[in-house]
């Protein structure tokens, strides 16, 4: 493959990067890429850059930008971390999610408890990340418990998303002296919230 044409508009970060690092490993030496925010732009560049390769971007209707990219034969490989490429965009205003079981949908509790550990770790990739996430009932042990998904709602605390989890279900499931991230919340605050949320948006 020589040549590559990348449309990445919606993908979030680092989606488009590693669509190019992708591309450059199937041996394309020109590629042309399509991205929607600063941010993807910025983050192209400098992947290209780093690896030795020329790169150079435009402007596109719509607010979109054009990145190309020509591939240099001898320019060595350089270590590759996607967490070097992050999409630093505002979070969502007002836009909640709520977690409120430990299962994802309905068969096996243990498929499900898998699905919302995978569900709640896919939510770190949004662009932009909502503005607060509810954990309630079950959902509490996706922050008071050692599994696959806390690490991700830690990062998403420290991009600026609020991290509420119910007092009472801590309580329930003898979780209050467990919780690794977030601050405990009550009943109003919850009601409150999702009544003047913009959005509100569950995987049930």
């Amino acid at each position: 493959m020589s040549q590559a044409n990348l449309d990445c508009i919606g993908l979030p970060c680092p989606q488009p990067v590693l669509r190019v690092k992708d591309a450059l490993a199937e041996g394309a030496r020109h590629i042309e890429v399509v991205v929607d925010n600063d941010a993807s732009r910025n983050n192209i560049l400098r992947f290209a850059r780093n690896q030795g390769h020329e790169a150079v971007s435009s402007d596109r209707p719509g607010g979109c930008y054009a990145i190309t990219i020509t591939a240099i034969g001898d320019a060595p490989a350089q270590p590759f971390d996607a967490s070097d490429y992050p999409c630093e965009l505002p979070n969502s205003p007002r836009m909640v999610y709520v977690i409120a079981s430990d299962s994802m949908g309905r068969g096996s509790d243990e498929l499900g408890w898998a699905l919302l550990q995978n569900y709640v770790k896919t939510l770190r990739e949004l662009s932009p990340l909502p503005s607060r996430i509810f954990f309630y009932n079950g959902g509490v042990k996706i922050v008071a418990t050692d599994n696959k998904a806390v690490e991700a709602v830690i990062e998403m605390e420290r991009r600026g998303v609020e991290i509420w989890a119910c007092g009472t279900c801590l309580e329930y499931f003898h979780l209050e002296k467990e919780l690794k991230v977030g601050r405990i919340t009550n009943m109003f605050d919850i009601v409150n919230t999702m009544a003047t949320a913009a959005r509100v948006i569950s995987p049930y």
